[in-house]
């Protein structure tokens, strides 16, 4: 397997690993190496015991879950940005599964260096527990989310982050939409009716492309609120 050499730089400027000991991070860096995947390859199984903590240095990654014949979308991963950071920490089995959405490249840092690090580096230590504490408190966010909006309203919140992500009332969806209504808890029915459902505030879609005509009348209906769809901090 290539070494991680390379994206060296790339990693060390992660919040993660930005503030710990040079001796810290060669301890971490001498044991990884890099792969490419291609699209669709499952990275990790719920379940298994969590060998490796992974950086995604391009391409994206899904993260989800399945149950009883029925499976579900919880996150995407982009670059530059670690999974699953709990699991690797705790030595606990994964509680998501992984794979490739498109082609990908992955450096993989063994659980065990990571753990020992852990031990001795205060600085790495207090980034690894801000970084779950953002995690938490995302997770506490989209459970909101889910819980306490109409499909219709979660959408259209999705949409705005999306125009806000983009900067125009005028986008493509990234993500395909049997996924996206994987992830905003619905069916891919109900999500082609919740498209529907918002042509009256402003909404038109063709295909994957996305028009926002009416921002404010939108908004209106969406109620945005800083402690559901803010997700940075």
């Amino acid at each position: 397997m290539p070494n991680a050499e390379p994206y060296r730089q790339e990693v060390r400027d992660l919040a993660l690993f930005a503030d710990m000991e040079d001796s810290s991070f060669e301890a971490l860096m001498r044991g990884s190496y890099v792969q490419n995947f291609p699209p669709r390859i499952d990275l990790i199984t719920e379940g298994e015991t969590p060998d490796f903590l992974h950086i995604v240095i391009s391409g994206s990654v899904d993260l989800f879950s399945s149950w009883n014949g029925r499976e579900t979308s919880l996150a995407t991963v982009r670059p530059v940005s670690t999974f699953i950071l709990a699991a690797t920490i705790k030595n606990a089995p994964y509680l998501m599964s992984a794979r490739t959405l498109e082609k990908s490249r992955i450096i993989l840092l063994p659980s065990e260096d990571v753990r020992a690090v852990f031990d001795t580096d205060n600085a790495f230590a207090r980034a690894i527990v801000t970084e779950l504490s953002q995690c938490y408190r995302a997770v506490v966010k989209n459970t909101k989310n889910l819980k306490l909006r109409t499909s219709l309203e979660r959408l259209a919140n999705y949409l705005l982050r999306q125009r806000g992500r983009t900067q125009s009332d005028a986008f493509d969806l990234t993500t395909e939409k049997r996924r996206l209504a994987s992830f905003l808890g619905m069916t891919p029915e109900n999500l082609s009716r919740a498209f529907k459902g918002l042509e009256p505030y402003g909404v038109k879609v063709t295909g994957n492309h996305i028009e926002i005509t009416d921002l404010k009348d939108l908004t209106g209906f969406a109620n945005p609120s800083p402690l559901i769809d803010d997700h940075s901090s």
